[in-house]
């Protein structure tokens, strides 16, 4: 629910440019909400020391790649679990090279928070830009502006209020209107955990104080219930010979005893019989419960279908997509592909590369030839089996897919169907090649 409560579970990714203290922040954030084990911190004062620093290097509790510690850089995704007595939470602590930007759409991918991180010396610049519109691209909800090294500006607030506001501006034109700024200085633990002292023209909350109290999740009861199916349950038993079970995750919504579902892509219909969790009926479950969903009617269902209440979502072969490559191979026009939707796995050939975007500028480039690692393009697929997908922009789970190397199951690129931006001009269209067999 939107309640802050002591089962509440908020999950954050944080981004920001080289050097702006984001492994510190972490670092810092973790140490004052005393998530830190003894020995852990014991740890990181050695390494200090060995490294002439009198005081313990924060960064040192999040970089734990051999190679991040000795570059002093962020390379790879990091999960950090803690928790506070108002809420439990897990981090992703994303890179900030330009060329782990894919980290960053991997970490922020599930993530209800962004928070960005600047040096407060240099203001919004490119990389910051670019992590607001990851952010943007991937409907993250809540985006948090921490403008770190006050310390260094001598806590000045012109140089935060023009930064604050050059940011919102901009977060605004992405379609991202949440957003809070707050001025810190990791290094010496300003307005991170505790208000800080030298910043008395600030009146809103520490970095913490937010993110103990943002809304979190949504009301279930106001979205359409999707049901992937996982596994079909059959245990022709005495005890149960005509038991047929439809178990896996609610994706969204409630699904309740009684309610009218559709089958897709089928397209058969049926009334929910009875739930069972954890080995228990239940009158209703909620998303992201795990569940066993029993239906009225005898249905050919398998793995890969998707029961859905209310509105169902549209089917079909052809799909429209904005798509983050992730894979050092290209992405190409003409490339036959394997596509993951839920627990659903097709076959698909990339009928045409439409645009890519530059995300520094959002300007779409028509006729791009291929998608490269780190590129955002939106593309057209074409699916040798029918598929049921929400657009992205109403449902983060059911609105994404994945695209899969057929050869050696690598992943080469996530996918959110629909448009990138709602303020994005329409591209130049290209021809698309011819399909194949292979659908």
């Amino acid at each position: 629910m939107s309640t802050a409560t002591a089962t509440a579970l908020l999950r954050f990714a944080t981004a920001g440019s080289v050097d702006d203290g984001k492994s510190t922040l972490v670092g810092r954030l973790l140490h004052d909400s005393k998530s830190v084990l003894a020995d852990q911190l014991e740890a990181v004062e050695h390494a200090s020391r060995n490294r002439g620093q009198e005081a313990p290097d924060l960064a040192l509790l999040t970089d734990g790649l051999r190679a991040e510690r000795e570059q002093g850089i962020t390379i790879d995704v990091a999960y950090r679990y803690f928790a506070t007595p108002r809420r439990r939470f897990i981090l992703a602590d994303t890179p900030g090279h330009v060329q782990y930007t894919r980290n960053m759409v991997t970490g922020a991918s599930t993530a209800e928070l962004a928070v960005v991180l600047v040096d407060a010396r240099n203001g919004v610049v490119e990389q910051t830009r670019r992590h607001a519109a990851v952010a943007a691209l991937l409907r993250v909800p809540h985006v948090v502006l921490a403008v770190n090294k006050m310390d260094l500006v001598d806590y000045a607030e012109p140089v935060f209020a023009a930064i604050a506001e050059e940011f919102t501006g901009y977060a605004a034109s992405l379609g991202v209107h949440d957003v809070l700024a707050v001025p810190i200085s990791a290094l010496a633990g300003d307005n991170v955990v505790e208000p800080s002292a030298h910043m008395d023209w600030y009146g809103g909350p520490t970095l913490l104080e937010h993110l103990e109290t943002v809304p979190v999740g949504s009301d279930p009861s106001a979205e359409p219930a999707r049901f992937p199916v996982q596994y079909v349950i059959r245990p022709q038993t005495e005890e149960h010979p005509d038991y047929r079970g439809y178990a896996g995750q609610l994706a969204s919504g409630v699904l309740r005893v009684g309610d009218p579902v559709t089958v897709l892509p089928s397209g058969l219909t049926s009334t929910v019989a009875a739930i069972d969790a954890l080995g228990r009926p239940a009158d209703a479950a909620w998303a992201p419960q795990s569940v066993t969903v029993r239906l009225a009617d005898d249905l050919d269902i398998s793995r890969g279908d998707l029961l859905a209440a209310g509105t169902a979502p549209a089917t079909g072969k052809d799909v429209e997509a904005t798509v983050s490559h992730l894979n050092e191979r290209p992405l190409r026009a003409g490339d036959k592909v394997l596509l993951k939707h839920t627990t659903r796995t097709v076959r698909a050939l990339v009928k045409e590369i439409s645009y890519r975007i530059d995300i520094d500028t959002l300007e779409q480039r028509s006729g791009a030839e291929g998608l490269n690692v780190n590129d955002i393009g939106h593309v057209k697929l074409r699916t040798a089996e029918p598929l049921a997908l929400d657009d992205y922009t109403d449902n983060r789970r059911t609105g994404s897919f994945l695209l899969i190397d057929p050869a050696d199951g690598t992943t080469l690129t996530a996918g959110m169907a629909g448009e990138a931006f709602a303020t994005a001009p329409a591209a130049d269209a290209t021809d698309a090649p011819d399909e194949e067999d292979w659908v």
